[in-house]
């Protein structure tokens, strides 16, 4: 029986809520927290169960610290900001609790995709016997853990690496961003980086294309080459790895659109002043799009997001393909949300329970792909997003 307090109440906030509330036997007390209580209470009304919501701000330590002091809860799920990570960190060092988030830290004024910040907490949360779990949603988090759970099962050495994110979905706009704009147009536009012989190698944003046929009639999709955070850890913590990719798909009018916004300035995150004021245009252009927690009831289609891995197994080269497909309706029907939001919040409320229930507990800053995957993988098809393994005779994105 443990109390958890979750910190942010946007799409992905409101699935680990649902899927938290779902489990009583392991999250007995659920505090729901956001800058906005309105929010939290909106989400909570949802619920089967009653839980209690808060109100906080996720960048004042001294408020987050003063609100874990008085619920002390066992773990705190950061669903909020990455630009807030290291605040909710400072604040579970303080009060003396348990973290997990879904993504990396960024700076507000600089899209940089780094865990240096956070593998800096190492020494703090180890001293104060702490567990800090980064990366539980899905990319980064589920497709860590496939590329442990490969490398555990399948082969003695793994040296190529493809995460291949695949969005088959349609909410039906010209243009709208499936989790929050910002974050989201700050990773699509930022450069491109790839591994490869032992170093990151550089690239202009979106300079390559592939064409991917997902399994079970999902469809071929054209996918880009982007720079994920996961690859910054993956191979720090599998050395063997030669290269490893990340690739996401997008629509022709999403790319369009984009490409227009950035032209005349709409995606730049520098202030500018306007009429006395200084506003960030993409948080303006955030304001003007759709809230991704409103494209549940109209978001028609499938995710397919899985890893691809060559390797070495008893001196022979193989390929092993491990993915999940999601229906975004079926997730709206379970708990009011498109699937790019389930995808993240389950993986989240997995990782806490694999913490709570004592399988995943080790003072100090920990990646996701560095604890047993096999019991995360086993909830993974208990609750919501089960997966398949196939092995490939073939396999070629460079075309």
């Amino acid at each position: 029986m443990s109390k958890v307090v979750i910190i942010g109440a946007g799409g992905v906030g409101g699935v680990v809520t649902h899927k938290c509330a779902q489990l009583p036997e392991v999250f007995s007390e659920i505090v729901l927290a956001s800058r906005t209580e309105k929010k939290c209470k909106a989400i909570a009304a949802q619920l089967e169960r009653p839980i209690k919501t808060a109100q906080v701000d996720a960048d004042n330590v001294a408020e987050l610290t003063t609100l874990l002091e008085q619920e002390k809860p066992d773990l705190v799920i950061n669903v909020a900001l990455p630009y807030q990570d290291l605040t909710i960190m400072d604040a579970c060092l303080a009060a003396g609790v348990d973290y997990l988030d879904t993504a990396n830290y960024e700076p507000l004024d600089t899209a940089k995709f780094e865990y240096k910040w956070q593998w800096a907490y190492q020494d703090k949360f180890k001293q104060a016997g702490l567990t800090a779990l980064l990366g539980s949603g899905f990319d980064p988090g589920a497709t860590n853990v496939f590329t442990a759970y490969i490398a555990k099962h399948y082969f003695d050495e793994i040296h190529e690496l493809d995460i291949i994110d695949v969005n088959g979905g349609d909410h039906g706009y010209p243009f709208a961003t499936n989790f929050n704009p910002e974050i989201n147009i700050r990773e699509v536009t930022a450069e491109c980086r790839h591994w490869e012989n032992d170093n990151f190698v550089t690239t202009p944003a979106m300079s390559k294309k592939a064409s991917f046929t997902c399994p079970e009639q999902v469809g071929t999709y054209s996918i880009y080459r982007m720079y994920h955070e996961e690859l910054e850890s993956l191979t720090k913590h599998f050395p063997t790895l030669k290269r490893a990719q990340f690739w996401m798909s997008f629509g022709e009018s999403y790319l369009k659109h984009l490409e227009v916004l950035g032209n005349v300035g709409m995606t730049g995150i520098e202030p500018i002043e306007f009429q006395g004021q200084q506003i960030v245009p993409i948080q303006f252009l955030k304001a003007l799009l759709p809230d991704p927690s409103t494209l549940g009831p109209r978001t028609k289609g499938k995710t397919c997001i899985g890893v691809v891995v060559k390797g070495i197994k008893e001196g022979k080269e193989k390929i092993v393909y491990l993915y999940n497909i999601k229906d975004h309706q079926d997730c709206y029907q379970e708990v009011q949300s498109q699937a790019i939001s389930y995808t993240t919040g389950v993986p989240a409320m997995i990782g806490a329970k694999m913490m709570l229930e004592g399988k995943w507990k080790q003072p100090g800053v920990w990646n996701i792909e560095q604890f047993d995957p096999d019991p995360f993988m086993e909830d993974m098809n208990k609750y919501g997003l089960p997966w398949k393994v196939v092995e490939l005779d073939s396999f070629d994105l460079d075309g």
